[in-house]
């Protein structure tokens, strides 16, 4: 072999491995690969993964040629991987899986994905043509491997990560659609309750439970609303918040949880609120919460027995308290009670959602869902929220225009 030290004369020529080729021309190599990626971009797309994924891929690439040089070219396959794929822990690897992530989040298909790589190979063959630098057998096998198993590699995480995008979609989409007939149905069972008392001619539309009724009808109206919002939206927003009065929430709940006892054939009591207290929430969602907490205790309690809502105030902090006379919960079911579609009773009338709904709504209101599990009695389930320092609250309307 040739000292390369030596002076190379006019009529003589010292010929460049592709290594070389690729070391001395390679931001020429990654910007015709940026605009050949470029014009392909859909609308939508960003040209992001470009910046991660060719410049290390064809440094791979150099650098596999370069060890395929050495007195130990097959050290080269801890860069490149085997040829004909297959499970390695391979340089070319773990950057093309990250790369194949990339393109997805950038918006990309996936047979752009695999026009990424063969972008560098044709830029690569582009180059070789014009400086009149064959390429020879191994080394043409060897960009080939490298080439297959990037591709191989970006194309399978670019799979793995679309499909497990999809099934959280899909759960997410499960969820709100079951939110949403969750919601409606609970607001429809206390209007027909509602209505059912107006008709026994006990009471009148004008009074409590007449306000019950327009609560109601009222509060399907703004779910329906609410999830248009939703599909509109790109990003959960965050809802509107109010400083409201305590008692004055709690009474509300009373008025429409109260119909429900003739049914359950059980007492209601509500505890004494402490004047002046306060919170600041999404009224709807916490509405949502208390009364699925309430609407469960009364399906799951025992006959002639007692619900309970009590409110109770520790320094910056306001715990509601539902409890009922269930029996207790079964062993374990404290642990996955929260989870959505887990229905631990006999009466499957539900989605088994009502639990879900209740945490998301009370964390979306900076609080927290626990359940104490009282073995032979029942269980107690506790909204625990920062209390307002404000001893000035909102009032929540009966009014069908107002929460």
């Amino acid at each position: 072999m040739r000292d390369r030290t030596e002076p190379v004369w006019e009529t003589e020529y010292l010929p460049l491995v592709l290594h070389e080729l690729l070391t001395s021309h390679r931001i020429e190599l990654i910007d015709r690969c940026r605009e050949k990626a470029a014009r392909r971009l859909a609308p939508g797309t960003t040209p992001a993964g470009l910046r991660h994924g060719i410049p290390l891929f064809l440094d791979q690439i150099i650098k596999t040629l370069e060890i395929e040089q050495t007195a130990e070219p097959m050290r080269s396959r801890s860069v490149s991987g085997p040829s004909g794929g297959g499970p390695s822990a391979s340089e070319i690897r773990a950057t093309a899986t990250l790369h194949g992530r990339e393109l997805l989040e950038g918006g990309y298909t996936v047979d752009q994905v695999v026009h990424d790589y063969g972008d560098l190979c044709q830029a690569i063959m582009d180059l070789a043509a014009e400086q009149s630098l064959p390429i020879n057998v191994d080394e043409f096998r060897t960009v080939n491997r490298c080439l297959d198993n990037g591709i191989a590699e970006a194309v399978t995480a670019f799979a793995l990560q679309r499909d497990s995008m999809a099934t959280e979609n899909a759960l997410l989409l499960t969820e709100r659609l079951g939110s949403l007939a969750h919601d409606l149905r609970d607001l429809v069972h206390t209007a027909t309750l509602a209505v059912a008392a107006i008709k026994l001619g006990t009471v009148g539309l004008k009074g409590a439970t007449g306000a019950v009724l327009d609560r109601s009808l009222d509060g399907m109206r703004r779910r329906i609303d609410r999830s248009f919002t939703e599909v509109r939206a790109t990003d959960e927003q965050r809802r509107p918040r109010a400083m409201v009065s305590v008692a004055d929430f709690v009474s509300k709940v009373k008025a429409s949880a109260s119909l429900e006892t003739l049914a359950a054939e059980c007492t209601f009591t509500v505890g004494e609120v402490e004047e002046g207290l306060a919170v600041d929430i999404d009224r709807d969602a916490l509405l949502s919460a208390v009364e699925n907490l309430l609407h469960n205790a009364f399906k799951f309690t025992k006959r002639h027995t007692d619900v309970s809502l009590n409110v109770q105030s520790t320094g910056d902090r306001v715990m509601i308290d539902v409890a009922d006379h269930c029996g207790g919960l079964p062993p374990g079911a404290s642990e996955d009670l929260f989870m959505p579609f887990i229905q631990r009773d006999k009466n499957r009338t539900g989605l088994g959602l009502g639990l879900s709904i209740c945490r998301h709504n009370v964390e979306a209101n900076d609080g927290v869902l626990r359940v104490r599990d009282l073995p032979g009695s029942g269980c107690v389930f506790t909204i625990d929220l920062p209390r307002h320092p404000s001893a000035h609250a909102t009032p929540i309307a009966c009014s069908a225009k107002a929460v």
